[in-house]
């Protein structure tokens, strides 16, 4: 199965209810690379990158969030490498300060 990098935007009340925080663990129990922070448009943006079907259970998993969350929708495009190598130098996951 190959690798996948998807750049995810999540709306809805998804800041302030610590789901930067629930899909750092998400990701970082699945083994996957990437990032997630919040944007001042209260959205959450996150990069997955790993085998594609790792990667597809987060996307459903994101759909669904914390329970303190009421995700709206996500949205999910392909991504690149340029946007995983946002992430913090020596990590495998990152979260990054708000845009």
């Amino acid at each position: 199965m190959s690798d996948a990098i998807r750049h995810v935007t999540v709306t809805g009340r998804v800041q302030g209810v610590g789901y930067r925080a629930w899909v750092e663990e998400q990701a970082t129990s699945r083994s996957l690379e990437g990032w997630v922070r919040n944007r001042r448009d209260g959205a959450v943006e996150a990069v997955f990158s790993g085998p594609e079907d790792v990667v597809a259970d987060m996307l459903t998993s994101c759909r669904r969030g914390p329970i303190s969350a009421r995700v709206a929708a996500v949205q999910a495009e392909t991504g690149n490498s340029d946007l995983l190598n946002l992430r913090r130098a020596g990590e495998r996951f990152s979260v990054l300060p708000t845009v």
